[in-house]
């Protein structure tokens, strides 16, 4: 089976191919045969009911510097003639990226879009997992001062993170003082308008946060991401180092629980976050990572069966 595959990214010039998801996934595409164009979401058009990009033929390859091969841009009908559109470019979510999702929704009766984009819209990261409440440390959503003061009261330490925030930027944590909390909150309420996210801290996230990938409900891989010297960040994007990692019975119960709401909503690839074997802090729709990163650890070709549970999912579409 080859197909025509259109990639929504961020600049292909500006990723680092190391450990690149999105371009892991071009490799495998390519490497199954597949046709791939790559187009950024800003290239989307609309006009008298189809639903275009101006996307360029790219052949990809792992060499630095050198990683891809563009042809001139073509105007490319997403509907009639692509076979699979990867939603991969990065947050944030914003009515860009909503806007992006809801022009995609009107190619899904014909093409297989990746992940799907209303599941997409309906699911933000940090939105989504309150249906887990049960596997989540304490939580608070809010733009209260008040609310977040009386929860620190309660918890001692806590974090505060925007509710729409991606890989680790903007997370803050205030100790029992409260040494500015005030001035934080005030700067959140000025620079985002919807609630922010205020959670207990977990002291455990010093032996890091692990992120497992979840294809079509089903548990590919994980790794354990471990905070740089003086961060209690562990995203890889802000200093964060990888080691390899297995999971605990809570991790597999958490998975258990989200995979078949996963693969009904057509969440094909998604990255979950554990802190401590046991806490749920994000499930990842947008454009998950990590795959790089537990290939290179445990041998898993999670492109690969990424790219099996697509080719499974078009073949069904006839």
């Amino acid at each position: 089976m080859s197909l025509t595959v259109a990639v929504q990214m961020d600049p292909l010039e500006t990723i680092n191919i190391a450990g690149d998801s999105t371009f892991a996934l071009m490799l495998s595409a390519q490497a199954r045969g597949h046709r791939l164009f790559e187009y950024t979401a800003d290239a989307l058009n609309y006009r008298d009911g189809r639903v275009w990009a101006r996307a360029r033929p790219v052949t990809v390859q792992r060499e630095v510097g050198n990683h891809f091969t563009a042809g001139e841009p073509v105007g490319l009908d997403l509907g009639r003639e692509a076979d699979v559109v990867l939603m991969r470019q990065d947050p944030p979510f914003d009515l860009g990226y909503i806007t992006a999702t809801h022009l995609l929704e009107r190619i899904a009766g014909e093409t297989l879009v990746v992940n799907d984009p209303v599941s997409v819209r309906n699911a933000p990261e940090k939105v989504f997992v309150l249906d887990y409440a049960r596997f989540m440390p304490p939580t608070l959503v809010t733009r209260s001062l008040e609310e977040a003061r009386a929860f620190l009261a309660e918890h001692g330490d806590i974090v505060v993170k925007p509710l729409h925030g991606n890989g680790g930027k903007a997370i803050f944590r205030v100790g029992s003082d409260g040494a500015n909390l005030s001035a934080l909150i005030e700067v959140f309420n000025q620079t985002w308008r919807e609630p922010h996210m205020v959670q207990a801290f977990l002291p455990a996230v010093a032996k890091g946060d692990k992120r497992i990938v979840l294809v079509d409900g089903e548990v590919a891989g994980a790794i354990n991401r471990l905070p740089g010297e003086g961060e209690i960040r562990s995203n890889l994007a802000v200093g964060g180092s990888a080691e390899k990692t297995e999971l605990t019975p809570r991790e597999r119960e958490i998975c258990e629980a989200l995979g078949p709401e996963l693969k009904r909503r057509g969440l094909i690839f998604v990255g979950i976050d554990v802190i401590g074997g046991e806490w749920l802090t994000e499930i990842n729709v947008t454009s998950p990572t990590g795959i790089v990163a537990i290939e290179r650890f445990d041998g898993t070709d999670v492109a690969g069966l990424i790219w099996d549970a697509i080719e499974e999912k078009v073949a069904a579409r006839g």
